[in-house]
């Protein structure tokens, strides 16, 4: 991954989007010798983002498991059944 520093992308912002978009590998931005932010191309943001919501729908479905928070087959059946009929 490659690393810029902040000053870099005041100067160059229009460059390092370019590279983004074409190379498709995420820019770290540094302030102060730490990083401070990463650059990545739209398409890859929102591939995160959908990818971080199933993950986020998961990680419920595990906690409520866990919390005993659950139901039968036979009991959804029945619940769902008003819909269903």
């Amino acid at each position: 991954m490659r690393t810029e520093l902040v000053t870099t992308l005041k100067r160059r912002a229009t460059e390092l989007i370019s590279d983004i978009e074409r190379d498709k590998e995420p820019i770290m931005i540094t302030q102060h010798g730490l990083p401070a932010a990463y650059l990545v191309d739209i398409e890859t943001y929102e591939l995160q983002q959908r990818r971080m919501s199933i993950l986020e729908g998961i990680a419920r479905g595990e906690r409520d498991i866990a919390e005993g928070r659950v139901y039968a087959h036979d009991e959804v059946k029945k619940k769902l059944s008003k819909w269903l009929d």
